[in-house]
């Protein structure tokens, strides 16, 4: 089955790493020939973080740029993307440089094999993480543990944004709900209650280089809580009303 890998790297203000993670894809991709495309979502950004994408295009027409349609929120900025794409499927990738390129072959595979969702974990055999911030990494597995037991599912990286999912799934999960970080566990959580089939392969993770996170952990919160019980109560509750059709 060939699957045409489309990537999207929502990015606000990462002009110190965005040129680093676009080139980086692009050449594993093309090392690896896979068909596909690579689209920057520019959440607001006020310094050169379109304009280095922009270079980036003018070499490979596979690379280009769009401006966010909806108001600043790194959820909305991959909505953008979501419904821009052009592939058989999509990955998101975070431009901060941490997630790894090599690892985006390891989820074509995954869908190339059938799978409808393609998962990576930080935390089982065969992973790498390096220089995760200590309260972050204390907070993300109490969170994803608690994720784990309301849904038992059994997957222990439900928070990471780098998934890929193909393109049946995306449009299965409409409406998407959420305006910030905490779309990375509604497309998901929705994919999973909603039937869809997916792999889980171990990946690596490495804290930025330049920029700072945009993740603010303290407006994150309730959010993140809203959502997870959002999709908690539509899998016990619905009666499988939302649920693909076997």
């Amino acid at each position: 089955m060939t699957v045409t890998l489309s990537v999207v790297i929502p990015a606000h203000n990462e002009e110190g790493s965005v040129r680093g993670t676009v080139e980086g894809i692009l050449a594993t991709l093309t090392r690896e020939q896979i068909d596909h495309e690579i689209l920057v979502v520019d959440d607001s950004s006020s310094d050169r973080t379109a304009e280095i994408v922009e270079e980036i295009h003018q070499r490979s027409s596979q690379v280009r740029c769009i401006r966010s349609e909806y108001d600043p929120g790194f959820g909305l900025a991959v909505r953008t993307g979501l419904e821009r794409f052009e592939g058989d499927a999509v990955a998101i990738v975070m431009a901060d440089g941490s997630d790894s390129p090599e690892d985006l072959v390891a989820y074509h595979r995954l869908l190339e094999e059938g799978y409808e969702c393609a998962f990576g974990s930080r935390f089982v055999r065969g992973s790498r993480v390096t220089d995760y911030p200590r309260s972050k990494l204390i907070l993300n597995r109490i969170v994803n543990f608690g994720i784990r037991v309301l849904f038992r599912h059994g997957y222990n990286d439900t928070t990471n944004a780098f998934k890929a999912y193909r393109r049946e799934v995306i449009e299965s999960v409409q409406p998407l709900l959420s305006n910030h970080f905490n779309l990375t566990v509604e497309l998901p959580l929705k994919a999973i209650v909603r039937g869809f089939s997916y792999g889980i392969v171990p990946i690596s993770w490495s804290n930025r280089k330049a920029g700072v996170s945009k993740l603010a952990l303290n407006e994150m919160g309730s959010r993140y809580l809203f959502i997870v019980l959002y999709v908690f109560l539509e899998h016990h509750l619905s009666r499988g009303d939302y649920r693909r059709d076997p």
